[in-house]
């Protein structure tokens, strides 16, 4: 169930001819009363037959015509030839064109734009999930790179790198001053390339170099965790966080769902909470296959564009995942900065009573945009359909409204900073006639310790029968 690259619709032009209605003057005559008003109010009002200048509705509804477009784009050139005449300092021409062409997309919607070759090519990277790398997980602390954990079956983690190292150098250069992204940017790079690692380890004397061969590092999109004990990381339900809807969506999700059951020794967990929380969205077709993981049946996502060939169905068929979990009771977690493929998941599996949405609503982007290759010119970034979850809503400007709504409690120094408005909130967006859109914000809060997390648990209290809500389980129509 492959999503298929939506394509451009041909730009078309058609003839509009306006209505006139036409009355003959024996009409008129025949129709006068008895009493004939005064001579001029029978005249015809155009004698002459002339059609009245359009109004500015009417000119706007029309197509234009192609000599009129392709006059603006003389002007586009006599501008472009002043600028590179005129301009106090010789202008870089590539560069004047490639702005001129993100402008022309980002007038069209907050969504649509224009990649340069790098920004294509880290595009690229984000959405594979894959990059070369070294594989370690890493935080800023006191100015220096600590180690969260090497990533299994890494470099990093077949050379002997620890958990709690600090790197205090990436070939031969102090990381201290560096900022963490610049850290990542060094010790990333092209598969098959060498970079030394310089680490301090407690408990040893001297600082330890390690000569790392960079290799394809798969990011993690899930991370799993068993809560609902007595202490955190223990209990019966299972946690899946997934951060991103890059190509390692749903085999994370997959992988998490294979390694509960082998830890559990085949036994299912008590109920399942998916976390899209603060998930910013990413690939389409991984939404359909991150919720045809959790359904057997039935329209995922439905898309329209400009044209029938924009516009498609996404079914869930049943599989054995889906299967083996179809008795688990299920919770989704959202929150303003859950958006786009985010809320594709989580509305199909709302529509389809599978489960029960906790939290606040969502951020609200309803569109579907195509990354159109330009070659060696980097690529455009196109909004070309719309999408609608299986009951037919649109959630465009609006989002997703909880089936339960829960707040976090904010702190103090978060409060009134911690809530966005969301699509609804960006100059340009696309709007749906006829329907409602946001108007308040809704909070990305979310707190790093679980046991302040108020929506887990709330959702953890739900699925162990310690709180109540008509809302769950959910009950299929």
């Amino acid at each position: 169930m492959r999503l298929t690259t939506l394509r451009l619709a041909a730009l078309g032009a058609a003839v509009l001819v306006p209505a006139t209605v036409l009355i003959a003057q024996d009409q008129l005559l025949a129709q006068a009363p008895a009493d004939p008003a005064p001579i001029e109010e029978q005249l015809d009002p155009n004698p002459s037959g002339e059609q009245a200048e359009p109004t500015a509705a009417e000119r706007s509804a029309a197509p234009r015509d192609p000599l009129e477009i392709y006059s603006d784009l003389n002007l586009f050139g006599e501008i472009f030839d002043r600028i590179r005449s005129e301009y106090v300092d010789p202008p870089n021409e590539q560069e004047l064109i490639r702005a001129a062409i993100q402008g022309m997309l980002t007038s069209l919607d907050p969504h649509s734009g224009y990649l340069p070759p790098i920004e294509y090519a880290d595009m690229r990277e984000d959405t594979s999930g894959q990059f070369g790398g070294l594989g370690v997980e890493i935080i800023m602390e006191e100015g220096l790179i600590k180690v969260v954990s090497p990533i299994d079956d890494t470099p990093a983690a077949r050379a002997g790198i620890l958990s709690n190292d600090l790197i205090i150098e990436i070939d031969g250069q102090q990381v201290q001053g560096m900022t963490q992204d610049e850290a990542v940017e060094k010790m990333r790079g092209e598969v098959g390339t060498n970079v030394v690692i310089t680490v301090f380890r407690e408990g040893v004397d001297e600082p330890l170099e390690f000569e790392l061969t960079r290799g394809i590092i798969s990011m993690r999109a899930v991370r799993w965790s068993m809560e609902g004990g007595e202490t955190e990381g223990e209990g019966d339900i299972a946690v899946l966080r997934l951060s991103r809807f890059s190509e390692q969506a749903f085999v994370g999700i997959e992988r998490a769902i294979e390694d509960i059951y082998a830890e559990r020794n085949g036994v299912p967990p008590q109920g399942i909470i998916l976390d899209l929380r603060n998930n910013p969205g990413g690939l389409v077709d991984q939404s359909v296959y991150v919720a045809d993981a959790f359904l057997n049946r039935g329209a995922v996502v439905l898309t329209r564009g400009r044209s029938d060939n924009e516009s498609a169905r996404y079914d869930a068929a049943p599989d054995p995942l889906d299967a083996r979990i179809a008795d688990v009771p299920m919770v989704v977690l959202i929150n303003g900065g859950s958006a786009s493929a985010a809320e594709i998941v989580a509305g199909a599996l709302q529509d389809h009573k599978r489960a029960t949405l906790v939290g606040t609503r969502s951020f609200g982007k309803g569109s579907v945009q195509s990354i159109i290759s330009l070659g060696p010119d980097g690529a455009m970034r196109l909004t070309t359909a719309r999408y609608y979850t299986p009951n037919n809503r649109s959630i465009q400007a609006l989002g997703i409204t909880p089936d339960i709504e829960v707040r976090q409690v904010v702190p103090e120094e978060f409060k009134g900073r911690d809530e966005i408005i969301g699509e609804a909130g960006l100059d340009g967006h696309i709007t749906v006639e006829g329907q409602e859109e946001a108007s308040v914000g809704s909070s990305v809060y979310v707190p790093a310790d679980k046991a302040e997390d108020t929506q887990l648990q709330y959702a953890l209290r739900l699925i162990k029968g310690e709180e109540t809500d008509p809302a769950f389980p959910p009950t299929a129509e």
